[in-house]
């Protein structure tokens, strides 16, 4: 068996006793060895696996002419090859293990991080932070909702696609769908930063993103609803309002004849359909209808 299969069946941990030994003959057989016994000390705790023939071929196996022709220089390659590959994977690893959250309609989850400060999400949303790097650079990046209960230390930020959320220790709920934008602070003093605008929100403040434009607003409440399992609105589009049932309740929204744009205030519960339904249609003056388990149409009064 030549060189090249004999090393991708070692990768692979599949040499039999005859190959095994053949390996072991190999010139270069205690350099390999060096190199994933020194990267296995650095490995990430959730990484088991080498390398794929091909990446470690073309990174670490130098072809047969060329090592004849530098011979004299072979102890020194193999130090820096090992040195090299032990702090790239070091680094590689440390910037890049990205611990992922994603919940599903009608799902809640809440997650530490760890520093010990908790993460509560909300349906359909996604929580992304590094965790090896976390010493360094508290940084969580969010797609959905979430509230944040954050251990004091150092600074703290939630990135969205539509602005950073910056903080040293406090309790705030950040909400980005598509382009809705809304930061609640329940404790402490929160720093938001979307475009061209810095907007500072002390306890009991929030702020939303209109066109563009911060528009400041008072909580109604001391804590966000949804983690009490009742969604609540201040002056929303009806369409978000909307988008956030059928994220609660897993069901499909039609609207014949609604102004989606228009402003509602008002909330809902998140385990009683007909009661939600309710407490939508009746303050827009509109009738819903169940047309099948999972699809629902709100239309105005005839």
């Amino acid at each position: 068996m030549d060189q090249e299969n004999l090393i991708h069946k070692w990768l692979l941990d599949d040499l039999s006793g005859k190959e095994s030994k053949a390996f072991d003959e190999l010139e270069d057989a205690s350099f390999y060895k060096e190199i994933i016994e020194d990267a296995a000390r650095f490995k990430a705790s959730n990484f088991s696996t080498v390398d794929d023939f091909e990446t470690f071929r073309d990174r670490f196996m130098v072809p047969d002419s060329k090592v004849k022709k530098l011979q004299w220089h072979k102890p020194i390659l193999r130090v820096a090859s090992v040195v090299a590959v032990v702090f790239g994977l070091y680094y590689f690893f440390l910037f890049n293990d990205v611990t992922k959250v994603n919940t599903m309609v009608a799902e809640k989850t809440t997650i530490e991080l760890p520093d010990a400060s908790q993460v509560v999400v909300n349906a359909l949303s996604e929580v992304s932070f590094n965790e090896n790097g976390w010493e360094k650079k508290r940084e969580i990046k969010l797609e959905g909702e979430a509230f944040f209960d954050v251990a004091k230390g150092a600074k703290f930020d939630v990135v969205t696609p539509e602005g950073t959320v910056s903080v040293l220790g406090t309790e705030f709920n950040v909400k980005q769908r598509g382009t809705f934008f809304e930061v609640s602070c329940f404790e402490g003093t929160v720093k938001v930063s979307t475009g061209k605008h810095t907007t500072i929100l002390q306890v009991g403040d929030n702020v939303k993103l209109v066109d563009g434009e911060p528009i400041m607003g008072k909580n109604s409440f001391d804590q966000p609803q949804w983690t009490q399992n009742r969604s609540y609105f201040q002056r929303t589009p009806v369409s978000e309002v909307l988008a956030e049932l059928e994220r609660q309740y897993d069901i499909t929204v039609t609207t014949e004849n609604v102004d989606t744009a228009q402003l509602f205030t008002g909330g809902f519960v998140q385990d009683n359909l007909q009661d939600a339904l309710r407490a939508i249609s009746e303050p827009l003056g509109l009738k819903h209808e169940i047309l099948k388990p999972r699809m629902v149409r709100f239309s105005k009064h005839e």
